[in-house]
């Protein structure tokens, strides 16, 4: 059977992601830009300003805020190094009691939830009961992204300001793992720590105290 088509910009069936963070990827942005088919327009660059909320006991829900919508994805599996995430719920501001009690809160696996005692909080509301957990911290993210597309993967090489701390990413994803492969040894990305936006976050904020990929 012929493997499925990516398309950039696209929603597919769970892809699988290589991504790294750091101070330096220009050699492997360089090369992952020469080696892109062309790709549509709208990927070309995008900006977005972003929240993601963060918990101190919790590494398998990503939970992030755009455009004030709330998406949560949970991680899956890990295959040759490669992890996996689904979506897990998607909400919108404002947003329910019953959301935030059944499916917000425990995904972020903390104890002393705050009590619920409204039908529905705005999203003010919501980041004032996060800002006052111990645990939780919600994270100011700002992208600017550029899409590519290498060995029929998703790719992209994007400036970060995360709370301020400018980094740089790099990655690509793919239904396929060994397509992603490929694309890794091809551009350059081979020895390279994968680092996902929770774990690279934790590390910029002091949650973990280790460093980035370089």
């Amino acid at each position: 059977m012929a493997k499925p088509e990516m398309k950039i910009g696209e929603i597919s069936k769970p892809r699988f992601e290589f991504r790294t963070f750091g101070q330096d990827f220009t050699a492997q942005a360089a090369i992952m830009a020469r080696l892109s088919m062309p790709v549509p327009k709208k990927v070309w660059e995008r900006e977005s300003d972003e929240i993601y909320i963060l918990s101190r006991t919790n590494d398998v829900n990503n939970t992030k805020i755009r455009d004030g919508k709330m998406d949560i994805k949970t991680y899956v599996q890990t295959v040759d190094g490669l992890e996996q995430w689904n979506p897990l719920m998607k909400g919108e501001f404002p947003i329910k009691a019953s959301v935030l009690e059944n499916d917000v809160f425990p995904a972020f696996k903390v104890d002393g939830l705050p009590k619920l005692d409204k039908d529905e909080y705005s999203y003010d509301e919501f980041i004032a009961m996060v800002d006052a957990h111990a645990d939780l911290q919600a994270v100011k993210v700002h992208k600017q992204r550029f899409g590519y597309m290498v060995n029929d993967t998703i790719c992209e090489y994007g400036s970060v300001l995360i709370n301020g701390a400018k980094v740089v990413t790099i990655n690509s994803e793919s239904t396929e793992v060994e397509d992603i492969k490929k694309t890794m040894k091809d551009v350059g990305l081979e020895g390279f720590e994968n680092l996902n936006y929770l774990q690279a976050i934790k590390r910029i904020i002091g949650m973990i105290n280790k460093p980035l990929a370089n």
